[in-house]
């Protein structure tokens, strides 16, 4: 009896030590978890996790070992803080600035067809580029080409 709960005790231990593991970046390779990767730091890695979770330690602990040992990036799952909120946020910050100075700009161009069109009445003559600009906005577009012929 006491030699099958020593084997599931075995079990429970590796199956944590697999799990936590699995969610550890080897600090070598980078791309692989320590589960899956045969470097040398990997190897200590998993033996010091076993050796952790015999001596005790919850994952939690564990975790906040190996983050204050290696840094924040050994771990696959870091923590949502100020800086990686910014990292992650910039690209829709950078897109809301891009889409702002494009509404700007096509805005700015409204107003200075109105503009132009007040100037046209008053008589004051326009720019090549103002006259560029007036046929292109007031060119209606052409009508749609019928893929079909009326009548066959």
């Amino acid at each position: 009896m006491a030699a099958e709960e020593d084997v599931k005790q075995r079990q429970i231990i590796e199956n944590r030590a697999r799990n936590i593991s699995h969610n550890v970046r080897c600090t070598e390779c980078g791309s692989q978890s320590i589960e899956d990767s045969q470097a040398d730091v990997a190897i200590l890695l998993r033996k010091l996790i076993r050796d952790e979770i015999k001596a005790g330690k919850s994952d939690k602990e564990i975790y906040k070992k190996l983050e204050d040992e290696y840094g924040e990036t050994v771990l696959y799952a870091p923590k949502f803080d100020l800086q990686t909120a910014g990292i992650w946020l910039s690209p829709v910050i950078v897109g809301g600035i891009a889409a702002g100075i494009w509404a700007y700009q096509k805005h700015r161009q409204r107003t200075n067809v109105h503009i132009m069109a007040l100037n046209l009445v008053r008589g004051v003559p326009l720019t090549p580029r103002e006259k560029e600009t007036m046929l292109e906005i007031l060119t209606p577009p052409p009508p749609p080409r019928k893929w079909w012929r009326p009548g066959q």
